[in-house]
């Protein structure tokens, strides 16, 4: 089995944030969100080789690789597909889309995501019963092509991609905590709960 390759989803606008490159938020440990993920990714799937996805010059400072969303301005989709073309070529099995906004995202979370699969072409933890496509591992090759069918059909959403997929998506059960684990800050009241 080939390593997987993580992808630590930085894009977008930060709009709800007020422009601000969430990844470089600080968690409760003093460091930024992005910074803590990667240690986190590296600690959890140590054989795993590790991207950024979205073009932002704020994280230049990490010295990743750094995906462009395929097609641009297409949003989470676009950087799927990226991240999907990039794991092909480098012949991982595993493609994981981690998003920069896990402040407390585990490690355990993380080798669970990235441990061998039986015959899923997707794992995705389920959250307060919704499906979590941004902590999720992927099959490269065939999550590519239904990626791009619906891209053909104008349809943009991770979600659309999950229905797609049907029954080949694989719930990853979640152990106590794991919940927790996987609450993001996506507005300025999700980061003063910490």
């Amino acid at each position: 089995m080939s390593p997987p390759l993580i992808g630590i989803f930085v894009g977008g606008q930060g709009a709800r944030l007020g422009g601000v490159a969430k990844g470089l938020l600080r968690a409760a440990t003093g460091e930024t969100l992005v910074a803590r993920l990667l240690d986190v990714c590296r600690d959890g799937c140590p054989q795993a080789e590790l991207c950024l996805v979205g073009a932002s010059d704020a994280y230049r400072v990490f010295g990743l690789r750094a995906l462009h969303d395929d097609p641009p301005s297409t949003g989470p989709i676009g950087g799927l597909r990226a991240l999907l073309h990039e794991a092909q070529a480098r012949n991982a099995d595993l493609a994981l889309a981690i998003a920069c906004d896990l402040p407390f995202l585990t490690a355990s979370v993380v080798r669970r995501l990235a441990g061998p699969t039986s015959v899923a072409l997707a794992r995705v933890p389920l959250v307060g019963g919704y499906r979590q496509p941004l902590a999720a591992a992927y099959a490269p090759a065939p999550c590519l092509l239904a990626l791009d069918a619906l891209l053909a059909e104008n349809k943009r959403s991770l979600m659309s991609l999950l229905d797609a997929l049907g029954s080949d998506v694989e719930e990853l059960l979640l152990e106590p905590g794991d919940e927790a684990s996987l609450r993001d800050w996506d507005t300025p009241e999700d980061i003063a709960r910490g």
